[in-house]
């Protein structure tokens, strides 16, 4: 079975880090993006099967990233958001836009593997 494809956007490089480690081991191919705007061309060169991103990042934002998968691409791929507490209306926003699913950072990574596995396998 092949590998599948992950990109995550997100500009703290410990947090992104500590991902990839977790989601290596799993047996997924992790693609990292420092900000939104390396994502979308990550996403349109790679064609991920998941994508994982904070909504608040420079040049860029995770809601962008939403928006641009789903209106300008057209694809359903299956979108992760996360954001720091407090940031409500962006969540709502995120979903409005088309986002999967959501988590409040600080997260467990054993819950962010839970729901990463739900939606690609």
């Amino acid at each position: 079975m092949a590998t599948k494809k992950i990109i995550l956007a997100e500009d703290n490089s410990t947090l992104s880090m500590l991902l990839k480690f977790r989601l290596e081991k799993e047996g997924y191919h992790l693609l990292s993006a420092v900000n939104g705007q390396q994502a979308l061309e990550l996403i349109e060169t790679e064609k991920p099967d998941l994508i994982i991103t904070d909504i608040m990042m420079p040049f860029v934002s995770g809601l962008e990233v939403i928006s641009h998968v789903r209106l300008k691409l057209d694809s359903d791929t299956p979108i992760i958001v996360f954001s720091s507490a407090g940031q409500e209306e962006m969540v709502l926003k995120a979903f409005s836009l088309g986002a999967n699913d959501f988590m409040g950072k600080p997260f467990s990574p054993n819950e962010l593997m839970i729901r990463v596995n739900r939606l690609i396998n």
